[in-house]
C-alpha cells in the first residue's frame, strides 16, 4: 500500500505516506488512488478526533511525478485532471475535523501544497530541510493549490518570492514567514505535539472557510496592494524580458484569484497551470533541468565500466582567477588542497581573495567562523612545488600559454602521485597538443571551469587523443564531488563551450560592424535569452584575448592547409584592437565606459566608428542572427563528435554561457522552431549573410526525415 492508515486510542488516524518502490513519495495515478481511499475512509470514520499526515520517506512529499505532468498535451483532459485531484484535496481539507502536516523532511511544490491543506502544520527543526515552491524554475505555477492557499494564508505580497521566485527556506524561516506553525525537535515530538494540537482544536478549519475572513495585508483593492499591482507587472517584464511566462501567470492568477470565493481561486489558478503545463517553454525546461540534468548526474556520459574514484589531494596549478575559484569550491567540498603559484606572495593573494569569499559568506549568515576554519585549513598556498607530492589530481590553471602550460606540467607531474591525472583548465586549447608535453598523456585531460568558478555550476571535461577511460572517470567523479555538472565533450579547437560562445558574440559584432544601433543590438541579445549583450560580455572577455586567440586560430589552420573563414566582426576586432586601443573592462574601456562611480555606458564614439546604416535591422532579424549561429554551431560540434550526447549540448549551453533557457538549450531550440522551418530558415540566413548559417549535412538529413534531436 503507498498509505499507512493508523488509528489510536484517542481516535486520531495518523497517515503515513510510503510509496513502494521509490525513495520518495509522489504525485501520481498511484499516489492519487491511495488518496481518495484514504479520504473515502476518513469520512466513514464515526469517532474521528482528527487526522495527522506525515511520511516514511527522508522527505515529506515530493511533488508531481513530471513525468506524468510532461506528457500533458490536450488542456481540456489536463484541466479536468487537475481539478479531480484538487477536489479530493478540498474534501481533506473540508472534513470537518482538526487535520495536521506533520513534516518530517522537505515539502516542495505538492508536498507544500499538500500540507497547506492541513490546518497546521508542524516542521522537525532542520537546518537541511527546505519549504517552498519551485514550479517557476520549471516554468510552471504550483497548480495544486498553491496559489490559491499561500496568499490566502500569509497574505500577497509576502506569498510572491515563494510563489514567482521558487524561493525555498529552512524551517524557521518558514514559521517566521506565516508558512509553519510549531517546530518540532524530532519525530517524537513532532507527533506529541500535533496530538497535543488535535485535542486543542476540535472545531479546526482553515482561516478563509470561517465567517469573517479577511486576507493578510488586504485584497488587491486594497490601497497599498493596489499600489504595488500598479508597477509589478512592469517590473516583473523587465526583469522576465517577455520569455517567461510563469511569473506572470502567477501574479495573474494570485490577484485574480484574491477577488473571489476560494473555489473560484482554485479554477483560476487550475486554468493558468493548464496553459503552462501544455506550453512550449514548459516542456523545454523540464526536458532540460529535470531529465537531461538527471541524465548527466546519473552519469551518462561517464564511461561505465570504472568503478567510481575518489580525489584524495588536489594540486592547483596558480592562485588567479580560476586558480583560487578552483581551490575554493575544492577546499569547500571536503578535499585538501595545495595551490601554488610562481612566489609565496602570489599564492597568498590568491588565498586572501578565498577569504574574501568565505567573510563574505559570514556576513550574510549562509556559514559560521568554525566552518570557515575548518575549510582554510584544508588548503596549502605556497610556491614550494614538492608539496604537490602525494596530489593524485593536479589542476593547472596558468595563462593561455602554450610554453608556460608545458612548463608547469612537466615539474608538477615529476613530483605529483604517479598514479594521478593531471588536468588542464585551459578555455581554447586543444588538449592532444597540451598532452604531447605530458609524460603520461593517458593521465592527462581536459576540466574546464568557468568564471566566476564559486558561482559557475558547469565543467566541461575535454578528452584528449590519449586519454584512458580511467582517466575521464576521475575527472567526472571529481566534478561531482565539488557540486558542478560535469558534460564530456571531445578535443576540439574551442572544444564546445567556447567555440559556440564565441559565435554568439561574433555576430554582436558582425550586427556593429554592418551599422545597427549598439543599444538595440545589446537589446537584442537581452531579449534573445543570454544574460547579457554581447558587447557587454565581449568587454568582460577583453577584446585582446579575443583577438589573440582568433589570429593563433588562423595561424593553426593555415598551417594544417584550411582556411579560416573571415567574418564582419573581424573589422570590429581590428579597429578596436589596433587603431583605437580599446580592449575591454580590464584596460579600462572597450565598448563601453566604465565610471569609477556610476553606471557603465556605451562609448559614445562607437557610431562614429560603425555609422549607423539606412536600414537597420529588425530586433527580431537580429535575435535570429544571434541564436541561429550558436544553434548551428552547435550541431556543426554534435556531427563531428565534439559533443556526444543531446543532454551535453542543451545542459552545457545553459549553464555554460547563458543560452536561452526557456529554449530547453541550442539543440531544443531545434525541436522546438520545427526542424524543418529551422533549415529552411537557415538557408534563408545563407543567402543574406553568409556560409557561417549553412545548415550542416546532418540538419539537413534529419530534416528530410522529420526527426528531432
Amino acid at each position: 500500500m503507498a498509505f499507512d492508515y493508523q488509528k489510536d486510542e484517542q481516535n486520531i488516524v495518523t497517515v503515513t505516506m510510503d510509496m513502494p518502490g521509490r525513495s520518495a513519495n509522489v504525485i501520481n495515478d498511484e499516489f492519487s488512488k491511495a488518496m481518495m481511499t484514504t479520504v473515502d475512509k476518513l469520512e466513514q470514520e464515526d469517532s474521528l478526533a482528527g487526522v495527522i499526515i506525515t511520511s516514511a520517506k527522508k522527505t515529506f512529499l515530493a511533488g508531481g511525478d513530471l513525468e506524468m505532468l510532461f506528457q500533458q498535451e490536450d488542456p481540456e483532459a489536463t484541466f479536468k485532471l487537475v481539478e479531480k485531484g484538487k477536489a479530493l484535496s478540498r474534501k481533506l481539507e473540508t472534513l470537518g475535523k482538526p487535520l495536521v502536516a506533520a513534516i518530517n523532511g522537505t515539502a516542495l511544490g505538492g508536498g507544500l501544497e499538500l500540507a497547506l491543506c492541513c490546518h497546521y502544520r508542524i516542521v522537525i527543526d532542520n537546518p537541511k530541510i527546505k519549504i517552498g515552491f519551485p514550479e517557476v524554475t520549471l516554468g510552471l505555477l504550483p497548480g495544486g493549490g498553491g496559489v490559491a492557499r499561500l496568499p490566502r494564508l500569509i497574505g500577497l505580497q509576502s506569498s510572491f518570492p515563494f510563489l514567482m521566485e521558487g524561493k525555498q527556506v529552512n524551517p524557521i524561516a518558514a514559521m517566521e514567514a506565516g508558512i509553519i506553525d510549531e517546530l518540532a525537535t524530532d519525530q517524537k515530538d513532532m507527533f506529541e505535539k500535533a496530538q497535543d494540537w488535535i485535542l486543542s482544536n476540535p472545531g479546526s478549519a482553515q482561516p478563509w472557510d470561517k465567517k469573517g475572513y479577511k486576507m493578510p495585508g488586504g485584497t488587491p483593492q486594497h490601497p497599498q496592494i493596489a499600489q504595488m499591482l500598479a508597477i509589478a507587472p512592469a517590473m516583473l517584464k523587465k526583469k522576465t524580458i517577455g520569455n517567461y511566462p510563469a511569473p506572470e501567470a502567477i501574479m495573474t492568477a494570485a490577484t485574480e484569484g484574491a477577488l473571489v470565493d476560494f473555489e473560484t481561486a482554485s479554477r483560476i489558478e487550475s486554468r493558468y497551470f493548464v496553459k503552462l503545463v501544455t506550453g512550449k517553454v514548459a516542456k523545454n525546461m523540464i526536458n532540460a533541468f529535470w531529465f537531461q540534468l538527471n541524465e548527466i548526474n546519473s552519469g551518462a556520459s561517464r564511461p561505465k565500466n570504472v568503478e567510481p574514484t575518489e580525489t584524495k589531494k588536489l594540486g592547483v596549478l596558480g592562485s588567479g582567477l580560476m586558480g583560487h575559484g578552483i581551490t575554493y569550491v575544492s577546499a569547500l567540498s571536503g578535499l585538501e588542497v595545495v595551490m601554488t603559484d610562481s612566489s609565496q606572495e602570489y599564492a597568498e593573494n590568491g588565498l586572501s581573495r578565498i577569504k574574501t569569499i568565505l567573510n563574505e559568506g559570514i556576513k550574510h549568515g549562509r556559514t559560521t567562523k568554525e566552518k570557515v576554519d575548518e575549510i582554510l585549513n584544508r588548503i596549502t598556498a605556497t610556491a614550494d612545488y614538492k608539496k604537490l607530492a602525494d596530489c593524485d589530481l593536479i589542476i593547472e590553471a596558468v595563462f593561455e600559454d602554450r610554453e608556460l602550460k608545458a612548463k608547469v606540467t612537466g615539474m608538477a607531474e615529476n613530483i605529483m602521485d604517479s598514479n594521478g591525472v593531471f588536468a588542464s583548465n585551459t578555455s581554447t586549447l586543444p588538449i592532444t597538443g597540451l598532452a604531447k608535453k605530458s609524460i603520461r598523456p593517458e593521465k592527462f585531460i581536459g576540466i574546464h571551469f568557468f568564471s566566476p568558478v564559486h558561482k559557475m555550476k558547469l565543467v566541461e571535461i575535454i578528452i584528449g587523443g590519449k586519454t584512458s577511460a580511467e582517466t575521464i572517470a576521475k575527472a567526472f567523479d571529481y566534478g561531482l564531488k565539488i557540486r558542478k555538472i560535469p558534460i564530456v565533450v571531445n578535443d576540439s579547437r574551442g572544444f564546445y563551450t567556447s567555440r559556440v560562445f564565441s559565435t554568439y558574440t561574433n555576430e554582436g559584432l558582425s550586427l556593429l560592424a554592418e551599422g545597427n544601433h549598439p543599444q538595440a543590438i545589446e537589446s537584442a541579445g537581452k531579449k534573445a535569452g543570454m544574460p547579457v549583450g554581447p558587447l557587454a560580455v565581449t568587454d568582460e572577455v577583453n577584446l585582446g584575448l579575443v583577438a589573440r586567440i582568433r589570429n593563433q586560430t588562423r595561424k593553426d589552420m593555415a598551417e594544417e592547409g584550411k582556411e579560416f573563414p573571415p567574418v564582419p566582426a573581424d573589422a570590429v576586432i581590428d579597429l578596436m584592437t589596433e587603431q583605437v586601443n580599446r580592449l575591454g573592462r580590464a584596460n579600462g574601456g572597450g565598448f563601453y565606459e566604465y565610471p569609477e562611480n556610476g553606471k557603465k555606458y556605451l562609448w559614445p564614439d562607437l557610431q562614429k566608428h560603425f555609422p549607423p546604416a539606412k536600414y537597420p535591422l529588425t530586433q527580431d532579424e537580429m535575435i535570429e542572427r544571434m541564436l541561429f549561429a550558436q544553434v548551428i554551431e552547435t550541431i556543426r560540434c554534435y556531427e563531428e563528435n565534439v559533443v556526444t550526447s543531446v543532454a551535453d549540448a542543451n545542459i552545457g549551453s545553459i549553464f555554460g554561457w547563458g543560452f536561452a533557457p526557456f529554449k530547453g538549450g541550442t539543440l531544443q531550440f531545434v525541436n522546438d522552431y520545427g526542424i524543418q522551418e529551422f533549415e529552411k530558415r537557415a538557408q534563408e540566413l545563407v543567402k543574406k549573410y553568409g556560409a557561417r548559417f549553412a545548415p550542416p549535412k546532418l540538419l539537413m538529413k534529419m530534416a528530410a526525415n522529420n526527426e528531432t534531436f
